[in-house]
């Protein structure tokens, strides 16, 4: 029975189809005979870069595979093409030669048309066995019948040589040079075309082969799928591999999926407009429990309630979910997912914060791209076309940023870029636990969000300036209201309210002029409101263009009022002002507005591939200058970075230039070296957060939701010691500090360890 077959385009690839749906057998090309000799067939009449058989499951077949099938089926028409069975070919026309050409006949057709289509290497292993034969009866013939063997085994040799050029052929010497034997029945073909199984209804490809003699280096689990991260000897990326939970589901569970999706296709509930994502997510994933329940019922198929929930969240994942896309933006371990175009050509290559860049093993196709972006326009409101070829939004359910990009912008078809954001933000002690910064360092930043300096984070692309500015927002203190402006929602601002913070968010207009809509507001027009929004801290998200000068003439005559930060792509103080002075039309006098630049850059030591995170510049905006910081001493470097010994270095004799130390000592009626013992205070209390987290392995006592906390018991302490004393004793506060956190957050996080606790 012949089966429709359809080609499809795919990355710049095409992929022979073949339904195989309703047949009595499951179609496998090394299993089944008949599938192999189909295909053959078929790729007689087109050319195919792969080749998939779809009935419950897709089994997917490679190039090279797909190849070695095309050279057999173009081996059967050479010889249909040089009429290898004609009597000529089989021994002639002389009348004594006639006595052999039935038998001949029969044997080289049964050879060149049954045996070749279906079963090959048995053709080829029969056609070696026809000559070595046919050599020995020509030793023993009459001279008459000589010719008529000659010419026989002309044709033979030239069938065996043509056999041998094939890949096909190659590969199975090959094996049979290592094993010694061949396999019984068709498990050589087992060997060779090895394929990828998946469910029917999922788009993207998942390959499992891998490459030998790679080290498996870490294992963990996203969802219900399991991560394996390997590296391989001769690579220099790592290889990322998912192992999703709907690749290994039984066939009873693939025909409960397959029915269940069939039977929600057209399930269009009212009401849902006014739910979230996640809501919308959580609606439809009960309901399909409901229909997997009655289809096991109907069908008498065994399943208990946790494995119908399972089922339940995969549909949703593919119906109401973004699909593959889904399981690795649930990965809160990767930072960045690339798919550049032509999808469906190459793996997804995404970036580990353990591992840095990776490979994967999965492939995003053009089909579930399609369903991705309608999903992306649904929500964002934000068209996307040849009109307008970018899509910039923000995915609230997955904390993701993203951005498409299309033709003709990119000719080569869709790309996506997915920038993943951190479900919590850093804070301080989690920068010293990953040596980002040094305790003394931390202590230096705190010390000046609390004195309200106005700060700006610089550096490169994937340096940190976000995570730090986040950090350094940790440190204010909760009872100040803040506002933010961001045009991609980077900052975990319902995050910050659980902790207790007063902010409120300002949402501008994209970036990206033909991704924007006419409702969003400028950053200019946004930052104006925000001034006349109250006393309050403001954080901008990125200064890039015309916002800058309405920020500095707030930071200026004072409209602000309070502490300021943003940050701002450079890779030094220098090439901040030359930026925000030079290009974006500041004046110098009011970039003077500015006390703090710190700078991020991600450090490769001793020229290694992998790349470390730095805080690498603290740098104090001098006030004394006219026309250029750097030549007239503007520049205070504070803090500066040894790369050879990757420590952080106070640069003490720059001390004595600061001009905002002394200014700060007098506005609070201190010292400096009053202020240095605020500062060192504060590096201890930061590192003995770090030092109990290593000694107790409680990572959770680095996060936000206890170092708030232990922030506002510091400055608890200190005030209470302003109120009896009339000073502060640092060494005395420092010491009730460190008993108030071991009593209360480190012993609650080790009795959590505690069964039943």
């Amino acid at each position: 029975m012949a089966h429709k077959y359809t080609i499809k385009s795919e990355g710049g690839k095409r992929y022979l189809f073949f339904d195989y749906r309703g047949s009595p057998f499951t179609p496998s090309i090394a299993d089944v005979p008949e599938t192999m000799a189909e295909v053959i067939e078929v790729l007689k009449r087109t050319d195919a870069d792969l080749i998939v058989l779809a009935d419950v499951y897709e089994r997917v077949y490679d190039e090279e595979q797909a190849e070695m099938l095309k050279q057999i089926s173009d081996l059967s028409q050479t010889f249909e093409k040089e009429g290898v069975w004609t009597y000529s070919a089989l021994g002639g026309d002389k009348a004594e030669c006639q006595q052999f050409l039935q038998q001949r006949y029969n044997t080289i057709s049964t050879i060149g048309r049954t045996q070749l289509l279906q079963d090959p290497i048995q053709a080829y292993m029969n056609l070696i066995n026809v000559i070595r034969q046919e050599k020995s009866q020509a030793a023993t013939m009459a001279s008459e019948f000589k010719y008529c063997s000659d010419v026989y085994l002309n044709t033979l040799n030239f069938m065996l040589q043509e056999f041998e050029t094939t890949k096909l052929i190659q590969k199975f010497k090959f094996i049979l040079k290592k094993l010694g034997k061949l396999p019984p029945g068709r498990d050589i073909y087992r060997s060779i075309f090895e394929t990828q199984i998946k469910p029917s209804f999922i788009s993207s490809r998942v390959f499992f082969a891998t490459p030998e003699n790679i080290e498996l280096i870490d294992q963990y689990n996203v969802l219900d799928a399991t991560i394996n991260i390997y590296k391989h000897p001769e690579k220099i990326q790592y290889l990322y591999y998912v192992d999703p939970p709907e690749y290994n589901l039984s066939p009873e569970k693939y025909f409960l999926l397959t029915k269940t999706k069939e039977l929600v296709a057209s399930f269009h509930p009212e009401g849902l407009r006014f739910m979230s994502p996640t809501e919308v997510k959580e609606y439809f994933i009960s309901a399909y429990e409901s229909t997997i329940a009655d289809l096991a019922k109907k069908n008498s198929i065994k399943i208990t309630g946790k494995e119908i929930e399972e089922l339940a969240r995969i549909v949703a994942r593919y119906t109401v979910g973004y699909g593959m896309m889904e399981l690795l933006l649930s990965d809160r371990r990767l930072t960045d997912v690339y798919m550049d175009a032509p999808l469906g050509l190459k793996p997804v290559y995404i970036v580990h914060s353990d591992y840095g860049s990776c490979q994967s093993n999965v492939v995003f196709t053009e089909s579930e791209a399609k369903s991705v972006i309608s999903r992306f326009r649904s929500q964002s409101g934000r068209p996307f076309d040849e009109a307008h070829p970018v899509l910039d939004f923000d995915m609230p359910d997955l904390q993701t940023r993203v951005a498409v990009i299309g033709p003709p912008l990119s000719p080569d078809g869709t790309a996506f870029a997915l920038r993943l954001h951190k479900e919590t933000p850093w804070t301080l002690p989690q920068f010293i636990d990953v040596k980002m910064m040094d305790s003394l360092t931390a202590g230096m930043l705190s010390f000046f969000i609390d004195a309200q300096a106005s700060t700006l984070v610089n550096g490169s692309r994937g340096s940190g300036k976000s995570s730090l500015m986040m950090a350094l927002m940790l440190e204010i203190l909760p009872s100040l209201r803040i506002i933010v402006q961001e045009d991609t929602m980077e900052i975990p601002v319902p995050y910050m309210r659980s902790l207790g913070y007063n902010i409120q968010r300002l949402k501008t207009q994209s970036a990206i002029s033909v991704s924007r809509t006419a409702a969003e507001v400028s950053p200019e027009d946004a930052l104006r409101t925000a001034l006349r929004l109250g006393d309050s801290v403001l954080i901008v998200g990125e200064v890039r263009s015309q916002e800058a000068k309405v920020l500095y003439e707030a930071m200026r005559v004072g409209a602000v009022g309070n502490v300021v930060m943003g940050t701002i792509h450079g890779e030094n103080a220098y090439s901040v002002w030359d930026r925000i002075v030079n290009d974006l039309g500041v004046e110098n006098t009011s970039f003077k507005a500015t006390d703090i630049v710190v700078t991020c850059a991600p450090v490769r030591f001793g020229g290694s591939l992998r790349r470390h995170r730095r805080l690498i510049e603290i740098t104090e905006i001098g006030k004394k200058w006219y026309d250029d910081p750097e030549k007239e001493g503007g520049l205070v470097d504070l803090i500066t970075f040894d790369t050879a010994t990757d420590k952080h270095i106070l640069m003490e004799k720059n001390l004595e230039r600061s001009e905002m130390f002394p200014r700060m000592a007098k506005k609070r009626g201190l010292t400096v070296d009053q202020l240095w013992q605020d500062i060192q205070a504060r590096a201890e209390t930061k590192n003995y957060l770090v030092e109990k987290k290593r000694e107790h392995d409680i990572p959770d006592l680095l996060e936000g939701a206890y170092t708030v906390p232990a922030n506002d018991k510091w400055l608890l302490l200190l005030e209470q010691q302003r109120e009896v004393h009339g000073s502060v004793d640092y060494d005395e506060a420092v010491r009730d500090w460190k008993k108030w956190v071991d009593e209360n957050q480190v012993t609650e996080l080790l009795s959590r360890r505690t069964p039943g606790a």
